[in-house]
């Protein structure tokens, strides 16, 4: 959904800078940056990709650079993170989307608001990291119904629980990918399948009343314990 929404607040009655996203013959695309390519990141990309972007790429993850760059075959620039990079990037973005994620734990921020203040005015943001507090300093929580503010001249879209806008959609992907591990448990107990079954277990957050994220404890300054510690206590 991110290019979407962000190609569509380009258009300058949005706010934008009056930019069609793929451009047109003779008018170069718009320059679209996303910071982080993980699932969200990578289809982000994808998409904007499909809109006909110009489209860069930044991770701090050389392996999975090299996967996107194979994927799409060079048509886009896949980049190692670097404080320089971003900073170089946004400034001649016109979309950017923030697709960072540290699972269990608050975004990182890693665009400022002095950087945001420097982009050109009508450019756009997409923070898809806002349900974990958002990777740019400027974002703050916003709506479908009111889904974007101006800060320093720049349209900033922080809408929470974003596939809701696909509400379809995104309740037939979440099916498909969650039925699998719900049917395991109606048919051993959710007890017999978080022991059993490694990828299911790696995903526990909170078991019978103790945390098991470490990522999670340590936001909220607790201490973690490990899940085989605590199994026992769950009933079935």
């Amino acid at each position: 959904l991110a290019p979407q929404a962000g190609a569509y607040h380009l258009q300058k009655e949005q706010g934008g800078k009056g930019v069609l996203l793929g451009g047109v013959p003779g008018v170069a695309p718009a320059s679209v940056v996303v910071i982080g390519a993980g699932v969200a990141g990578a289809q982000a990309a994808r998409m904007a990709l499909g809109l006909g972007g110009d489209v860069t790429i930044i991770d701090k993850s050389l392996p999975r650079l090299r996967v996107l760059d194979n994927e799409f075959s060079g048509r886009l620039r896949a980049l190692y993170s670097t404080s320089t990079c971003i900073e170089e990037c946004i400034l001649h973005a016109d979309l950017v989307i923030g697709a960072v994620l540290i699972p269990g734990a608050a975004a990182p921020k890693l665009v400022s608001r002095n950087l945001i203040a420097g982009m050109s005015a009508g450019s756009v943001v997409v923070d898809i990291a806002i349900d974990q507090g958002g990777c740019f300093e400027t974002s703050r929580p916003t709506t479908h119904q009111n889904p974007t503010f101006i800060q320093d001249g720049v349209v900033h879209y922080c809408v929470t629980n974003m596939p809701s806008g696909a509400a379809h959609t995104a309740t037939m992907a979440l099916t498909n990918a969650t039925l699998p591990f719900l049917l395991e448990m109606a048919n051993k107990s959710v007890k017999k399948t978080l022991q059993q079954n490694v990828s299911l277990a790696a995903g526990v957050n909170i078991c019978a009343g103790a945390i098991i994220h470490p990522a999670v404890a340590a936001s909220l300054e607790v201490a973690s314990k490990e899940l085989a510690d605590v199994i026992t206590n769950v009933p079935v």
